[in-house]
């Protein structure tokens, strides 16, 4: 599945279609959505195609570092407007607002992660994910420069290895990344919630048990109200918003990865009734289980 080629789409989500929506696009589109480790294109391929100018819109389940080369522009991230000058390099989380405004013949390069990538590279305890999820334009450095070339030349070729060598340069990249992203906003890991990196320990440990905002609260003796508060800030989401999406992820990966039935599936993850986990699988992501993993394999589901 590694040569996958990645393509954006306007995703099925019913929902983002009037001209005042924020558009929500997917650089894997549905049926590769876990094709390959990352997704390489520089900032020419994708930004002389549109005029230079790339609309406010968002990507639902992925992560993307842009780093500038040559020229500039503006990025707005989240309503914010920053300017983009030479080695500038831009963090942008999955699910945040974002658009550009290019100078003409500006280069760089654009590194797109899947959340369920990042899932396997952060360490709660690490502390990492909490910087990382906040949008900014900070500046690069030449140790990120070297890493996203090396990571655009491992991409485009076929050697054996290349999964492997991928995950480890990303996950790299990504360290270094959130150095820059802490070291501008002065927030360093021993800064990070304690509570939030508990959390994210239990959200592991429980996450096929189902529980509720409230069972996790209660395990961590505070009340739901000041969890959910302290994963806005960790992350900018809710706690019910990240129990559902780690849910979602095992699913997808059991969908891939195994030939599971996808009422065998549902019960593993804690669900009684496999109907009403399709219907929460498809709220999520925009399909069913069964057309999800057709799509993917190319066959019935």
């Amino acid at each position: 599945m590694e040569g996958t080629a990645f393509v954006l789409y306007n995703s099925n989500m019913r929902a983002a279609r009037s001209k005042t929506s924020i558009q929500v696009y997917n650089l894997f589109g549905e049926q590769g959505d876990l094709p390959d480790v990352v997704h390489c294109e520089t900032i020419v391929s994708r930004a002389a195609l549109h005029d230079w100018t790339l609309s406010v819109h968002r990507h639902a389940r992925l992560h993307q570092v842009l780093l500038i080369e040559r020229g500039g522009g503006e990025a707005t991230l989240d309503g914010r407007v920053s300017p983009l000058k030479p080695m500038t390099m831009v963090n942008v989380p999955v699910g945040d607002v974002h658009g550009f405004n290019f100078v003409p013949a500006t280069e760089g390069w654009v590194l797109t992660i899947a959340a369920e990538v990042l899932d396997e590279t952060l360490l709660a305890p690490e502390g990492l994910r909490a910087a990382l999820s906040h949008a900014a334009v900070v500046r690069g450095t030449r140790e990120i420069r070297t890493l996203m070339q090396q990571i655009f030349a491992e991409h485009a070729g076929r050697r054996f290895g290349r999964a492997h060598a991928l995950r480890a340069l990303s996950a790299a990249l990504i360290g270094l990344v959130a150095r820059e992203l802490a070291r501008e906003s002065g927030v360093s890991a021993a800064a990070d919630s304690e509570l939030f990196r508990r959390f994210e320990a239990l959200l592991e440990e429980h996450h096929l048990k189902r529980w509720s905002v409230a069972d996790y609260a209660k395990a961590l003796s505070v009340t739901p109200t000041h969890l959910n508060r302290v994963t806005r800030a960790a992350t900018g989401d809710t706690a019910s918003h990240l129990i559902l999406n780690r849910l979602i992820r095992e699913a997808r990966r059991n969908l891939v990865y195994t030939n599971l039935p996808v009422s065998t599936i549902a019960y593993a993850l804690g669900f009684d009734d496999p109907a009403y986990f399709s219907r929460v699988y498809a709220a999520a992501t925009g399909l069913s289980p069964r057309a999800f993993r057709a799509q993917v394999h190319g066959g019935e589901g």
